[in-house]
């Protein structure tokens, strides 16, 4: 089977989620067209240069609607020949766009892509475009529907994680990112955003709290015990799920879980042949890629039976991976992943995540992929696993591997 490369990845800066963040006053094609011209100006991409743009968004509304990665092709620079598909993982839009393209590849159904994705927190609210599973009571009652937060409580109290514990490992995120950034890791993925002037808007991620410390933290209330115990009292549809608890222990705040933020990232992705024709060199290959469905009302558990997978499609184990990404949506979901493994902590998420830097839902994906690829390089370390939890209950992991 072909091989499938990464021969760049960049993403922007996350800004704030909000009418006062700095990217606030950027739309969702307009930062997706400045991803995809990066990628194209720094990889000579003249002309069809690829097959496709993959483009993951979750809430597909407004303007982030109407196939947005075909909008985002047409307001870039990219020959309009190139077409757009817009996806829907939710939280792995991005990851899986990646997965999709580089399978395609392997396929044969064509030399390069380019997949990413993009989230306009600020701009198109998550949730705005209504869900079945959450509204429809036909849905919502058989598969004991509750919202996310719930669901990463519901971890916390199956897997006996308590509230120091998660504030723990916020606290550690919020270092680990400003090490980064102190240190520059990121400098060569990222792309700053301009305005219609070619001034820079944003250069860095905005979001971060790098004077967060556990007194600071245990003065947040937690985000999601009211929903759960008085109205519209989720803990008792998730108590009929897991009969054996006694009840939730609610341990997430908006200081231990994922920031609302804004934020676009894309991949470069080829065969050997397309590197060859364009003068460009392989970062890494892309190993292997999963998806998995799991329980709906946990939810958030995925990272667990991915990897589980992807080990196991792959022939490896756990110890033959050098670093891991496991996104941040709630600190209860990458302590599940450290817990299931037995993983040293200090190989997963070196450089923050997003509970420090924000988790710009359709673009986080290929954000982690990127930022373990530049990770292995900086350590000199060869092979990577990048996985999410996912809305309803699914998981999705891929293996890199530095060639």
């Amino acid at each position: 089977m072909t091989e499938a490369y990464i021969y760049d990845a960049v993403r922007t800066p996350r800004g704030k989620g909000r009418k006062d963040g700095s990217l606030h006053e950027v739309t969702a094609v307009s930062l997706s067209a400045q991803v995809l011209n990066a990628l194209k100006e720094r990889n000579n991409l003249d002309g069809h240069a690829v097959e496709d743009v993959i483009w993951g968004n979750v809430t597909q509304v407004m303007e982030q609607g109407g196939c947005l990665a075909r909008t985002a092709v047409l307001a870039s620079d990219l020959d309009e020949s190139i077409p757009g598909l817009a996806i829907n993982r939710f939280c792995a839009s991005g990851m899986e766009a990646v997965n999709l393209a580089a399978n395609q590849i392997k396929g044969g159904a064509g030399q390069a892509y380019i997949a990413g994705g993009v989230e306009m927190m600020g701009r198109v609210p998550m949730g705005s475009d209504g869900a079945a599973i959450a509204v429809d009571p036909s849905v919502a009652m058989n598969t004991y529907f509750v919202p996310q937060g719930i669901s990463a409580d519901i971890i916390a109290t199956e897997y006996g994680f308590s509230r120091d514990d998660a504030d723990q490992l916020a606290m550690e995120s919020q270092k680990r990112a400003k090490a980064a950034w102190d240190d520059k890791r990121f400098d060569g993925s990222i792309v700053a955003v301009k305005d219609q002037n070619d001034l820079t808007i944003l250069d860095h991620d905005e979001y971060m709290r790098p004077g967060t410390d556990m007194q600071s933290l245990g003065g947040l209330n937690p985000a999601f015990q009211a929903m759960g115990e008085v109205m519209p009292g989720f803990d008792k549809v998730a108590l009929m799920k897991y009969p054996h608890l006694e009840k939730i222990n609610h341990i997430h705040h908006a200081g231990n879980s994922s920031g609302i933020v804004d934020g676009s990232a894309g991949v470069l992705i080829g065969n050997k042949e397309f590197g060859e024709a364009h003068g460009l060199k392989p970062r890494a290959r892309i190993r292997q890629t999963c998806k998995i469905g799991t329980d709906p009302t946990i939810m958030l558990t995925g990272p667990v039976p991915a990897t589980q997978k992807i080990l196991a499609d792959s022939g490896m184990a756990i110890g033959d991976i050098d670093l891991f990404e496991v996104n941040e949506a709630f600190a209860s979901v990458v302590l599940r992943f450290q817990q299931a493994f037995d993983v040293d902590p200090a190989l997963v998420n070196v450089n923050g995540g997003s509970i420090a830097m924000g988790h710009p839902l359709g673009a986080t994906g290929a954000i982690i992929i990127g930022t373990l690829l530049d990770e292995l390089e900086r350590t000199d370390k060869e092979v990577g696993l990048a996985t999410l939890c996912i809305a309803s209950g699914m998981g999705a992991a891929t293996i890199i591997e530095r060639v």
